[in-house]
C-alpha cells in the first residue's frame, strides 16, 4: 500500500514588479503604463506611500512613472523622498557599478 503524501501547494511570490508587503514597485523593462497601473492599484488599496525602485537604464522610466501618475491620474500625490545610490554588481567582466534610485510617492496633505 503506497503511503499518500499530502498535497504541497507552493505559494508563488508576488509579481516581480510589486511587493504589497512593502508597497514597493520595482521598475524594469515593461511599458511605463504597466507600472503606472501598479502604483494606482497600490493607492486604491489604501496604501499610504508607494516606493518606486529602479536601477541603471530603468531610472528614467521610474521618473516617467512618478510624473505620469502624479500629473495625469492622481493629482493629489506628492514626492515625499528621492534616494539615489550605487550598487556594485558582479558580472562576467568583474564588478561594475550600477546607479539606483528610490522615489517615494504619497498622498498630499
Amino acid at each position: 500500500m503506497a503511503e499518500e503524501k499530502p498535497a504541497v501547494t507552493e505559494e508563488k511570490p508576488a509579481a516581480k514588479e510589486k511587493s504589497t508587503a512593502e508597497n514597493v514597485v520595482f521598475i524594469g523593462i515593461k511599458p511605463v503604463m504597466n507600472y503606472v497601473l501598479a502604483v494606482i492599484t497600490q493607492f486604491n488599496m489604501g496604501t499610504g506611500d508607494v516606493t518606486l525602485k529602479a536601477r541603471g537604464q530603468a531610472i528614467s522610466r521610474a521618473v516617467d512613472v512618478a510624473e505620469i501618475t502624479r500629473n495625469r491620474f492622481l493629482q493629489g500625490l506628492v514626492v515625499r523622498n528621492i534616494s539615489i545610490g550605487t550598487e556594485e554588481l558582479q558580472g562576467d567582466r568583474g564588478a561594475t557599478n550600477v546607479s539606483t534610485v528610490e522615489i517615494v510617492l504619497g498622498r498630499g496633505k
